[in-house]
């Protein structure tokens, strides 16, 4: 059996920490990224890594003929897609192009799946298809919602997902659900250019990056009014090498054993904004100073998994704690 698998947005932030994985697990990642959220040296900066030529294909899941073309050129074991818009604020501005960018391209690439034989994938997509969970710490089987058009994305996605499994009972399908990435590969190669996205960042790390660097004069925390012990969101954060490594997992199981499954990937434990503020002013070593402003649209007040599952399934656990986490994203 072929051991190339194609990466739907490969080039960028999770995606690059999975394919160096992948090649260290033995298969032959091919990217495929429009480099709309990515770096276009990504691909030099992989094969540094691997040691090996990085197949990579520019072009956009909206582009059904390209698209095509990748298929035709390749035979490919299986598909990991993290090709999406992910920014909840923006998505809650600009709903229209999370829908068209979002599931248009998993429609576009679903068929061309279908067209050419590929019958396994992994899906990413995330925690926010648990809405505002009362439970928690949030196990696969709690209510799905959304809060905001990002989150609606995911979750549609998994529902086509289902409806593709109903129609090729023999299509086996891996959905990811990711709580919060953090960190770096240890090389510090993979870090994205922030000129290099089209997306404003809205995660945490990136806006503490910012404040440690300079270029942003104070971090503001979106409510300190929730029900949580200091009254600032909760969340479950994962070092992106965990996560990279679950795929390999995933991706495994799917090859070995044909059969679905959906996880959680976190580590099944929440911080809070103000500990995540002093643990990663302890990782860069100076103050992070920040301010309190009204909560953002979209956001829910604490959101951390359970891994119970991801365990039983994938036998995945988590290496690296807070502290790694933090370290790990500080580079100066």
């Amino acid at each position: 059996m072929t051991d190339k698998i194609l990466l739907t947005g490969g080039a960028g932030y999770i995606g690059a920490h999975t394919y160096v994985a992948l090649a260290k697990a033995g298969f032959t990642p091919v990217i495929l990224d429009n480099f709309s959220n990515a770096d276009h040296d990504t691909p030099a900066r992989l094969a540094q890594l691997t040691g090996k030529a990085c197949l990579c294909h520019e072009c956009d899941l909206l582009d059904q003929k390209a698209l095509d073309d990748v298929f035709k050129a390749h035979d490919f074991a299986a598909v990991v897609h993290f090709a999406a818009y992910k920014a909840v604020g923006d998505s809650v501005a600009r709903p229209q192009a999370y829908f068209n960018n979002n599931m248009g391209g998993l429609i576009n690439l679903l068929g061309a799946m279908e067209n050419h034989g590929v019958t396994r994938i992994v899906f990413s997509s995330s925690a926010t298809v648990y809405g505002d969970s009362p439970v928690q710490p949030i196990p696969e089987t709690a209510p799905l919602s959304a809060t905001n058009p990002y989150g609606l994305s995911k979750l549609v996605g998994e529902q086509m997902l289902g409806q593709m499994q109903v129609a090729h009972p023999e299509w086996a399908i891996s959905i990811l659900r990711y709580f919060n990435p953090v960190g770096l590969h240890k090389s510090g190669l993979l870090r994205l250019s922030p000129e290099n996205t089209t997306q404003p960042p809205e995660n945490l790390m990136p806006r503490l990056l910012e404040v440690a660097h300079g270029t942003r004069k104070q971090l503001s925390v979106f409510g300190n009014d929730y029900d949580t012990p200091d009254g600032t969101g909760m969340r479950d954060y994962i070092h992106v090498e965990d996560l990279a490594r679950g795929h390999v997992l995933a991706l495994e199981a799917l090859i070995n054993t044909d059969q679905s499954h959906t996880v959680n990937l976190g580590t099944g434990r929440g911080y809070s904004v103000l500990e995540m503020i002093e643990a990663f002013a302890k990782a860069c070593g100076r103050p992070i100073p920040y301010e309190m402003v009204p909560r953002r649209a979209g956001d829910v007040a604490r959101c951390y998994a359970d891994v119970t599952h991801a365990k039983e399934v994938l036998g995945f656990e988590t290496k690296y704690g807070l502290a790694e986490m933090c370290a790990d994203s500080w580079v100066e």
